[in-house]
């Protein structure tokens, strides 16, 4: 298939994209398109076999917000129209509302079936999201908890396919090197350190969990933690809550890194109050280490409470800890909930079956 993707995403969203284009590649044409927004780089680009990437120069060639790029959003279809009619793709797969809207102006008058990705509902582009989501030939949920709310927002309910957000099973895996740590018990936080992504929780579980060490990474680069809002605020709630000497703040940990910290940990604690991607929970999982997280999002899919993971209600530190306890004190427990972790990721979640599952929504919207 000549597969077309239309793109306007932040970093995450960047990565996993390339991550499963670089899949399709291995058996598809794959070319990405996104507006320009930064100086740099060629107007084409090879990214991998089978996958191109192709920049779009309209508007300033820096990142703007969806409404910052809303204006230049015509201009971006219209020129991909003069494109497609030249070398018309078989299916079109837009991500967030700027690229649906950029699809639907560049397929306008081809034939060329549209599948849209919102990522997450954008409660302030919600009429906008609808409109896309009864348009599209398909929209693509993430999870169950994505196509309920895609179901609230309007879109039929026959229009949706769910397909989960992947791990780089690759990448993560059990066998690998080990980041050093001491002798304590271990539990990481990966991700931002606001207070809606669940460090805070997991920082007040800590009392009640005796002489074991939490491990945060994420938030700014570690030289800057020191001016970071919410870096300080952790570390009053630890100072207040006496467990400073149990915690540590490692800043933005460099991607490469992670699956050795992930390795090091006795478990891995992801409780924040909305999980789009849950992706923390499934690279843990995919690395073999012990999972606790929020029962919310993409986690109620990917977790299967006591077998692959135990789930925990978002800001509920005194459960945490209860489990967290159950948890570090029950090694059967860590090896079986670590073990179907990694058979569940491998299984469900490497971008091998992603892929897979997203050709066959395109060929559904192609027939």
């Amino acid at each position: 298939m000549n597969i077309a993707i239309v793109a306007s995403a932040n970093g995450n969203q960047r990565h996993r994209i390339l991550s499963v284009a670089r899949e399709l590649g291995r058996d598809h044409h794959v070319t990405i398109y996104s507006r320009r927004d930064n100086a740099d780089g060629k107007p084409k680009t090879r990214v991998a076999p089978g996958v191109t990437l192709e920049h779009i120069d309209v508007g300033p060639a820096k990142e703007l917000t969806g409404d910052e790029v809303a204006p230049y959003l015509n201009e971006v279809g219209n020129q991909l129209m003069k494109r497609w009619s030249q070398e018309r793709p078989d299916v079109i797969h837009a991500h967030s509302w700027t690229g649906g809207l950029v699809a639907v102006t560049g397929a306008k008058g081809l034939g060329v079936p549209v599948t849209q990705t919102f990522h997450t509902v954008d409660t302030t582009h919600m009429e906008l999201e609808r409109a896309l989501g009864r348009r599209a030939n398909a929209v693509i949920a993430g999870s169950g908890d994505e196509e309920s709310a895609l179901i609230r927002l309007g879109v039929p309910r026959g229009n949706i396919a769910v397909v989960p957000y992947g791990v780089d099973t690759e990448r993560f895996q059990r066998r690998g090197a080990i980041a050093t740590r001491g002798s304590r018990k271990r539990l990481l936080h990966v991700g931002p350190l606001s207070i809606d992504r669940g460090a805070h929780t997991i920082v007040r579980a800590l009392p009640g969990l005796g002489d074991v060490e939490l491990v945060i990474a994420g938030g700014p680069e570690p030289e800057d933690l020191d001016q970071d809002r919410d870096a300080r605020r952790l570390r009053a709630l630890a100072e207040q809550l006496g467990v400073a000497d149990r915690v540590t703040l490692l800043g933005q940990v460099k991607r490469a890194a992670v699956p050795k910290l992930m390795r090091s940990a006795d478990a891995v604690v992801s409780v924040p109050r909305d999980a789009v991607t849950g992706i923390v929970a499934l690279e843990a999982m995919a690395c073999g280490v012990p999972v606790i997280a929020s029962a919310v999002g993409a986690h109620l899919d990917s977790i299967i409470d006591g077998v692959t993971g135990l789930l925990v209600p978002p800001d509920r530190p005194a459960r945490t800890a209860r489990l967290a306890r159950e948890l570090l004190y029950d090694p059967t427990l860590r090896t079986a909930l670590g073990y179907a972790g990694a058979d569940r990721a491998r299984s469900r979640y490497s971008w091998e079956r992603v892929s897979q599952e997203l050709v066959r929504v395109y060929e559904a919207a192609c027939a």
